[in-house]
């Protein structure tokens, strides 16, 4: 694939995103309960990380939104906590490096921002993403941090920014 860029979300954005988040959802037979497909604003992503110290990243192909990420504080949590949210890619954009790109612009967000850590939510069987997450650096923890509400992922993980 050719033609890609990273870059921030757009309000003509929301949409797109949203569907992708919707497709891996199914794709992967991910529980929409209790996880970020259950999330309130999940239609208007780009007026939620127009928030201070958030921001949401998306990767367009000719036009197409294939692939997202973002940072924002973690909720009920140190000011200095921050969680990376929302980390999806359609089948298209796996395996060709675009989330190591996407990761290293997130964690570099977060240490612009002034956050000290990085925590995460994700599901067991995402055996790749997990792979990605321990290769910057992020470790397994034994109980949830924050208040997500994302109580069906069962695996947590933080880094040290």
């Amino acid at each position: 694939m050719k033609n890609w860029i990273i870059r921030k979300i757009e309000k003509k954005d929301n949409q797109a995103v949203a569907g992708l988040i919707r497709a891996v959802f199914d794709e992967l037979n991910i529980p929409k309960v209790g996880t970020a497909y259950a999330d309130a604003y999940l239609d208007l992503m780009f007026e939620e990380y127009n928030k201070p110290k958030s921001v949401y990243f998306v990767v367009e192909n000719n036009g197409r939104i294939i692939g997202g990420a973002g940072m924002a504080p973690l909720e009920n949590e140190a000011e200095t906590i921050c969680e990376l949210q929302k980390m999806y890619f359609l089948p298209e954009a796996r395996g060709l490096g675009i989330g190591s790109q996407m990761m290293e612009k997130c964690l570099q967000a977060a240490t612009d921002f002034g956050f000290e850590k990085c925590y995460l939510e994700t599901m067991p069987f995402m055996h790749d993403a997990q792979k990605l997450y321990k290769k910057v650096g992020f470790d397994y923890i034994c109980s949830p941090m924050g208040n997500t509400g994302h109580v069906s992922c069962p695996v947590w993980m933080l880094k040290e920014l």
